[in-house]
């Protein structure tokens, strides 16, 4: 019984660290972007954008879940698929992070856009990588993708309408 304590400790450690890894990486690039989340009110904007209110909390949900998939891959052998997807995540992570400073701090939306479609095609890359290493992973990486195209069309269209 100890033992399996010992490994559920260490399990819960390394998810945790995987989690808190992705939302500092939003964190940290949330407050670089000069809180320029207030002015998204002040943007025209389409009809299928939400209210600036719904970011947080669904960003706080994807990082967790981020982490969560990559720990599951770290852990599994090595491995071709878990070798590349965990680079994949690495380089979409920092794509991740530059977008918020791109579109708020230095307002310069269709730069954004070009580096959102990047990420969105890293973002898949990666989730395809993951999937091939540990399925669940994949999935967990599912709502980041569908939500990542949401933002695409999202960034385009305020791009466009605020021009």
């Amino acid at each position: 019984m100890k033992e399996k304590a010992k490994r559920f400790l260490k399990r819960a450690c390394g998810v945790l660290i995987s989690i808190l890894i992705a939302e500092g990486v939003g964190a940290v690039s949330a407050m670089l972007s000069g809180g320029g989340f207030g002015q998204y009110a002040s943007l025209a904007k389409p009809i299928f954008a939400p209210p600036g209110w719904v970011f947080f909390p669904v960003w706080a949900v994807l990082y967790a879940l981020m982490g969560w998939a990559a720990y599951r891959v770290w852990r599994r052998a090595s491995s071709t698929s878990r070798t590349e997807g965990l680079i994949y995540y690495g380089l979409q992570l920092a794509l991740n992070f530059v977008w918020p400073i791109l579109f708020f701090a230095l307002e310069m939306r269709g730069i954004a856009f070009l580096e959102l479609a990047s990420l969105f095609i890293l973002i898949l890359m990666t989730m395809e990588r993951f999937y091939k290493a540990d399925k669940v992973a994949g999935w967990l990486m599912a709502p980041y993708a569908a939500w990542s195209g949401y933002a695409l069309v999202l960034n385009g269209a305020i791009w466009f309408m605020n021009q």
